[in-house]
């Protein structure tokens, strides 16, 4: 991968990384514990790629 990359790639990962952040726990305790993840999935960056689009 190239050191520098072009803008939309940068946008596109910055909103992953973005979504794969953990849930507030102020969410957990108002939801009585129910709701436990993300509707997003935990990524990890070496396991999951991203479209190339």
């Amino acid at each position: 991968m190239a050191r520098n990359k072009d803008l939309p790639s940068k946008l596109r990962r910055g909103k992953k990384i973005n979504q794969s952040r953990a849930l507030p726990s102020w969410i957990i305790l108002k939801s009585g514990g129910k709701v436990r993840s993300s509707p997003y999935t935990r990524r990890e960056w070496r396991n999951t790629k991203l479209k190339k689009d």
